[in-house]
C-alpha cells in the first residue's frame, strides 16, 4: 500500500471529516427523541420501534471490520464520499418511510454507510500525517463524539416539535451534500494498490458474532423481543466470537488483526480504553433519565443542563495539546481517568435542591476530562503504528468504540435495577446514586492499567520528550 499525497491543511481535513461524523452521531442521538412521535404516526408501540435503533447499531458494528480492506482496495477518499452519499440517501429514505419495515431497511442502510464513514474518515485523515500533526488532527476529530450524543436529543426534540419526526432525518441531506462537495474539493486523493483478497471466513465469523452480541445488548431487559431471545443472542455472540478470535489468530491477513494488541499504546487505547468508555458511556443515559424521570424536568430543561457536558468538551479542545505536551500521554490519561471518574461519581449527589449553576458546572467538568481522554486515546491508538497498519487498526479500534457505549447503557440499567431490587421497590431517584458511583468506579479502574504504559509512550506525537 503506497503512502497518501501530503495533506495541504490537516486542520481543514479534520474539520471536514469531523462534520460528516457529527452528522452520524447527531442522527443516532436525535432519533431516540423522535421515537414516540414516530410510533404514534405509524400506529405501533414505541417499544417496537426500538428495532429501528437496534438494526442501525447491528449493521454499523457488522460492517466496520471490512471497512479498512474496502478503503485499501478502492481508496479511502472514494469510499468516504460513497459513505456520505449513501448515508444521506438512506436518511431521506427514513424520512419517507410509512411503515416499520421500510424504516428498518433504511436504518440498516444507514448503518452500512456509517460503518464506512467513521473508520474510513479517520483513515483518510491520518494517512500522510507526520507524527507531530496527529494530536492536532485528532483533537479536531474528537469533537463529534462528544457533541453529537449531547446535542442530538435537544435538536431532535426541537425538530420533532416544529416540523415532525421526518425532519430529524431530512436535515442530514443538506449536510451530506455539503460534505460531499468539501471532500471532493479539499481532500487530496490517495494512490492505492490492491491489498489482496479479504479474509472472507473471518469477516463472516466476526460479523455473526458482532451482530448477535449487539442485538443481545440492545434488547436485553427492554421487553421488546420474546423472552430469552436477547440472552440467546449474547451467548451466540460470545461463542462465535471465540471461534472468530481463534481463526483470526491463525490467518495470514485476518479480518481482525489481534497482533496490534502487542503494541502497548494500541493496547492501552483499544483494550483499557474500552473499560474507560464503558463507564463514561453510562453518563449520557443516566443524566437525562435522572433529570426527567427522577426530578420531573421537561425534556428541554434536561437537554439544556446536559449540554454542559458538550461545553466542557469544547473548552478542552485548546487545552488538550498543552496538557499532553506537559505531562505526556501516560500521566494525562492516568489522572484524566481519576478526575473523570470522580466527577461522574459526584453526580450521585444530585438532588432537586441542587443549584442549577452547580449542576451545570459539575457536568461541564466531567465533559472536560472525558474530552481529554477521548482525544488522548484516539491519538495514542495510532501513535506507534506504521501507516501500513492503519487500515487494520481503524477497523479493530472502531469495533471497540461501538461496543463500549452499548455496554455503558447495560451497566447503567443493571445498576439501577439491582439497586431497586435490593430495596424491594421500583426504580427511584435514590437508585441513580448507586448507578453514578458504579459508573465512576469503572472509569477510575482504568487508571492502574494506563499506568503500565512506558513513561515515554507516544512522546513523538505529544512532544513531551522535547521538554
Amino acid at each position: 500500500m503506497s503512502e497518501s499525497l501530503p495533506a495541504k491543511d490537516p486542520r481543514l481535513i479534520a474539520i471536514i471529516v469531523a462534520s460528516a461524523l457529527f452528522m452520524q452521531n447527531l442522527d443516532s442521538a436525535a432519533v431516540i427523541t423522535a421515537l414516540p412521535s414516530m410510533a404514534r404516526e405509524m400506529g405501533v408501540e414505541p417499544a417496537r420501534l426500538g428495532v429501528a435503533i437496534t438494526s442501525y447499531l447491528v449493521a454499523l458494528t457488522v460492517f466496520i471490520p471490512i471497512s479498512g480492506w474496502v478503503a485499501d482496495r478502492f481508496g479511502p477518499k472514494r469510499i468516504f464520499m460513497v459513505a456520505i452519499g449513501l448515508f444521506a440517501t438512506a436518511s431521506a429514505a427514513c424520512g419517507l418511510s410509512n411503515g416499520l419495515g421500510e424504516l428498518v431497511a433504511a436504518r440498516i442502510t444507514q448503518g452500512l454507510a456509517g460503518a464506512m464513514m467513521v473508520p474510513v474518515g479517520r483513515l483518510l485523515l491520518l494517512r500522510g500525517l507526520r507524527k507531530d500533526q496527529m494530536l492536532m488532527a485528532m483533537t479536531w476529530l474528537t469533537m463529534p463524539g462528544m457533541l453529537g450524543p449531547i446535542s442530538g436529543p435537544v435538536l431532535g426534540g426541537v425538530l420533532t416539535d416544529l416540523w415532525g419526526w421526518r425532519s430529524v432525518f431530512w436535515i442530514n441531506i443538506p449536510v451530506g451534500v455539503l460534505g460531499l462537495c468539501l471532500v471532493a474539493w479539499k481532500i487530496p486523493a490517495v494512490k492505492v494498490e490492491h491489498p489482496g483478497p479479504p479474509d472472507t471466513r473471518g469477516l463472516l465469523l466476526v460479523g455473526i458474532s458482532m451482530a448477535s452480541f449487539m442485538f443481545g445488548l440492545e434488547t436485553v431487559g427492554r421487553h421488546v423481543m420474546p423472552s430469552g431471545l436477547p440472552e440467546v443472542g449474547l451467548v451466540l455472540g460470545v461463542l462465535v466470537g471465540v471461534v472468530a478470535v481463534r481463526h483470526c489468530l491463525r490467518a495470514r491477513l485476518p479480518a481482525l488483526d489481534f497482533s496490534l494488541l502487542r503494541v502497548p499504546t494500541f493496547h492501552a487505547a483499544a483494550a483499557t480504553g474500552t473499560i474507560f468508555r464503558v463507564g463514561a458511556g453510562a453518563s449520557p443515559f443516566l443524566v437525562p433519565v435522572l433529570l426527567q424521570v427522577g426530578f420531573g424536568w421537561s425534556a428541554t430543561e434536561s437537554g439544556v443542563v446536559s449540554f454542559a457536558t458538550a461545553l466542557g468538551a469544547l473548552a478542552m479542545k485548546p487545552l488538550a495539546r498543552p496538557i499532553l505536551r506537559r505531562w505526556g500521554f501516560r500521566g494525562s490519561i492516568v489522572w484524566g481517568s481519576v478526575m473523570a471518574g470522580a466527577s461522574l461519581a459526584a453526580c450521585a449527589l444530585f438532588t432537586p435542591a441542587w443549584p442549577l449553576p452547580a449542576m451545570f458546572a459539575l457536568l461541564a467538568l466531567g465533559g472536560l476530562f472525558r474530552s481529554l481522554q477521548f482525544t488522548a486515546l484516539n491519538t495514542l491508538a495510532f501513535a506507534d503504528l506504521p501507516q501500513s497498519r492503519f487500515s487494520a487498526a481503524t477497523g479493530f479500534y472502531g469495533i471497540t468504540q461501538q461496543i463500549a457505549p452499548a455496554l455503558g447503557v447495560v451497566l447503567a440499567t443493571a445498576s439501577l435495577e439491582l439497586s431497586a431490587a435490593m430495596a424491594g421497590r421500583p426504580v427511584a431517584a435514590a437508585d441513580f446514586t448507586v448507578a453514578f458511583i458504579v459508573a465512576g468506579l469503572v472509569v477510575v479502574s482504568a487508571a492502574p492499567f494506563f499506568a503500565r504504559l512506558p513513561k515515554d509512550a507516544g512522546d513523538e506525537v505529544s512532544g513531551h520528550r522535547d521538554r
